[in-house]
């Protein structure tokens, strides 16, 4: 398209120019830009993540393929599906990136536990041929099926994400299939090539897990605190609620809204005008507001139209403005400027009498309009059986809106507030005369609306002709009672001797919805969460009286958020009963199946209140961020479990008696081999998010929500697999056994 008009400015007539009014391509490129450059960081991120743990470079090279090879074939299905690049779809690979990496990182550290643990049986020395398969082959076994079955509960966790429809739905279904489709692509690799890799790649000498000082730092702070919780698990799990109880407080501040606003880099200004508004003073409002935009000096080009275009699909009244505002790239915006503060300045600098502002992105705003014809952040949507009880209804809601807290602007559409020139004809009168109904009207189709008398030819073009009054004689009713009539029989007369001409009221504009008429109040909002307003708008309007017949419902963005929520309400419990049996298959016991559920809301502590300390509201953004957090808190639940349970059942194999000597001995064990994996995977996935965190770009405003309760659950995630599922697994299986836990007992993890 920019080819075409390039192309074409160069064969333009002198003194005609093509100029861009909107174009958000620029958006396009800088969101895709910017999610690629932090994928390409988190790649980097996970090599670096492994080698520092691993102290083995080919080993870290196993995690580093996987990586490219699962995203490549989630852009795969992407090409085959037809799912573009863009913010979603590629957020969705961001987002997965940790838990992809971690089925890998699992593999590569329990290899090199289990090559460790030749080497110190065998003096020394290193397995080599069959005995190398035979080693990494029992460790993949060992670990694989569990890694496999938790990256299927990942995948299933985004059940409820795919259930969402409307614009919710196609907003999040690109970041649902790719994160899907990446996850599935890791999971078909953890259990084919990773083991294969670490066969051909893990080999030399592999460093001792202790000659490390990061894991000697690590498990000389974990082993005490470890103790202490086995021998207090009733004290840890009472923390652990005392933890959860907290979230009362935040959970009660939270404020609620479908998206967050999104820096589009251009903004649209739609104030509304009172109706009755002619189309000459339409033209000066819009000029007027035009250079008082362009005032704003971050402000590069302003473009207004009023009334609605040449097609019927546009049914916009006159009294709507639409100017699409184009700002400078932020380099050039003055210091301390934010997109907010622009919007802030602009509302101050443009009050005109009579418009009521509202600023929204374009695209958002298109979006809205398509889907609910409301051009405001929240809608009130009026029905009712006559217009004059509409009209009074509007007027009234739109008084209590301004009074609104967090309510920047309101405006009503007046419904019964049109201004039509009535031309009534006096028949008696036109017969006397020798008229007739036809002959006047067509006087007044002719003379005042316009008839065609014939054509212009200029080449190929064709012109009408068009022939009417003149203006002069037909801008006043007065003037239009003065028109000339000539009878066929050669009488002349004015229209005022047949007809009566008067300016009437009636409505500017009928709207009907499910069948009854209805009437809009649009809304605008600044500094405050949707969902709260509209609670507060609600209680306003439910406390006053309106007109007989008259209901209201509420629209714009609150309406997909309300959609969402129920939605997410009826689908979420039932994702949770579906985890909980694939978990309850997996163990085959009741209690190790609800202590992997029970990581799923403890692990929310943590995304909770990050989310509440940056000052986000809750969002489905926000909700697909503790959707995936969810996922990722039951797959390190289901990974230390398999640990936990190895651990114990290798010493009932080497005849060790069950009792709470030697469960607690096993779950120390086990706890403390899962130490180092646990440590690389939080450090892989918040290493990766950060970056989204706290960097902006294109798209950003969404991302960050997304990733905030992934980054907060990374810090309560790993305490509670580390801690609590220890202390819960010992409470369960030394239930009915001796509960003192020797003193003595002292099991150091594997290398020490």
């Amino acid at each position: 398209m920019k080819a075409k008009l390039a192309d074409l400015r160069q064969r333009l007539p002198k003194g005609v120019e093509i100029v861009t009014t909107y174009d958000r391509s620029g958006l396009i490129d800088r969101a895709v830009e910017n999610l690629t450059s932090k994928l390409v960081e988190e790649f980097i991120v996970v090599a670096l993540v492994c080698a520092l743990f691993l102290f083995h470079l080919r080993s870290a090279l196993v995690a580093i393929v996987t990586l490219p090879l699962g995203v490549a074939a989630a852009f795969l299905v992407m090409r085959w599906q037809g799912v573009d690049a863009n913010i979603m779809s590629l957020g969705g690979i961001a987002i997965a990136i940790g838990a992809m990496v971690d089925a890998a990182i699992v593999m590569i550290e329990n290899a090199h536990k289990r090559l460790e643990q030749w080497r110190n049986d065998h003096g020394g020395a290193m397995p080599k041929g069959d005995d190398h398969w035979r080693v990494i082959t029992a460790a993949s076994l060992e670990v694989g099926p569990a890694l496999f079955f938790s990256l299927i509960i990942i995948t299933l966790s985004f059940l409820p994400v795919f259930t969402l429809e409307a614009q919710e739905g196609r907003l999040f279904a690109p970041l649902a299939f790719t994160k899907t489709y990446a996850m599935a692509g890791a999971a078909g690799l953890a259990i084919t090539l990773t083991p294969v890799l670490m066969g051909y790649w893990i080999r030399g000498r592999i460093p001792d897990e202790r000659a490390n000082p990061v894991n000697r730092a690590l498990a000389f702070l974990y082993r005490p605190a470890l103790n202490a919780a086995l021998r207090s698990p009733r004290v840890v799990l009472f923390a652990a609620l005392l933890a959860l109880a907290t979230l009362a407080w935040p959970l009660s501040r939270f404020g609620a809204e479908f998206m967050p606003a999104m820096d589009e880099g251009d903004l649209l200004y739609m104030p509304t005008a009172l109706s009755g508004l002619s189309a000459a003073k339409a033209s000066e409002l819009l000029q007027q507001t035009d250079r008082l935009i362009k005032t704003v000096a971050e402000v590069e080009s302003v473009f207004g139209k009023a009334g609605r275009a040449e097609t019927a699909t546009d049914p916009a009244p006159l009294e709507m403005f639409e100017t699409t505002i184009r700002l400078r790239p932020q380099s050039e915006w003055r210091a301390g400027m934010t997109p907010e503060r622009i919007v802030a300045e602009l509302d101050r600098t443009v009050r005109v009498p009579g418009l009521t502002n509202v600023w929204v992105p374009p695209i958002r705003n298109r979006i809205d309009m398509l889907a609910t014809g409301v051009k405001s952040p929240i809608g009130v949507k009026l029905s009712g059986a006559d217009l004059a009880s509409l009209d009074a209804a509007a007027r009234t809601v739109e008084q209590l809106a301004k009074t609104i807290d967090g309510v920047s602007s309101a405006a009503a559409e007046r419904a019964a507030s049109g201004r039509y020139l009535d031309i009534d004809i006096d028949r008696l009168a036109a017969s006397r005369l020798g008229l007739n109904v036809a002959d006047v009207q067509d006087v007044v189709s002719g003379a005042i609306g316009g008839e065609a008398i014939g054509e212009f030819v200029d080449g190929r073009a064709r012109y009408p002709i068009s022939l009417r009054y003149p203006r002069e004689m037909r801008d006043t009713p007065e003037r239009l009672t003065q028109l000339p009539i000539v009878t066929d029989s050669g009488l002349l007369l004015t229209l005022g001797d047949v007809a009566k001409v008067k300016v009437t009221d009636g409505p500017a504009m009928i709207r009907s919805e499910n069948g009854r008429l209805a009437a809009f109040v649009y809304v605008d909002v600044r500094g405050r969460d949707i969902a709260s307003i509209v609670q507060d708008l609600e209680k306003a309007v439910a406390g006053v009286k309106l007109p007989a017949g008259v209901t209201a419902s509420y629209s714009g963005q609150f309406e997909y958020l309300a959609r969402a929520a129920q939605r997410l309400a009826v689908i979420g419990p039932v994702t949770l009963g579906i985890v909980f049996l694939l978990l309850f298959l997996a163990f085959r016991r009741l209690d190790e199946a609800l202590i992997v559920m029970a990581t799923i809301p403890f692990a929310l502590i943590g995304g909770v209140w990050l989310v509440y300390l940056l000052g986000y509201d809750l969002s489905v953004a926000v909700g697909v961020g503790f959707i995936a957090l969810a996922g990722l808190a039951a797959e390190f639940g289901v990974v230390m479990l398999i640990y936990l349970k190895n651990a114990l059942e290798d010493r009932l194999q080497r005849g060790e008696p069950m009792n709470a000597a030697t469960v607690f001995d096993a779950v120390r064990e086990g706890a403390l081999l899962r130490l180092r994996p646990k440590t690389m995977t939080v450090a892989v996935v918040l290493a990766g998010l950060l970056p989204i965190l706290f960097t902006g770009g294109a798209g950003g405003e969404v991302m960050r929500r997304i990733a905030a309760p992934l980054v907060g659950g990374m810090i309560t995630a790993p305490l509670l697999s580390l801690f609590v599922i220890p202390a819960a697994y010992l409470m369960i299986r030394c239930r009915g056994r001796a509960q003192a836990a020797p003193e003595t007992s002292r099991i150091a993890p594997s290398g020490d």
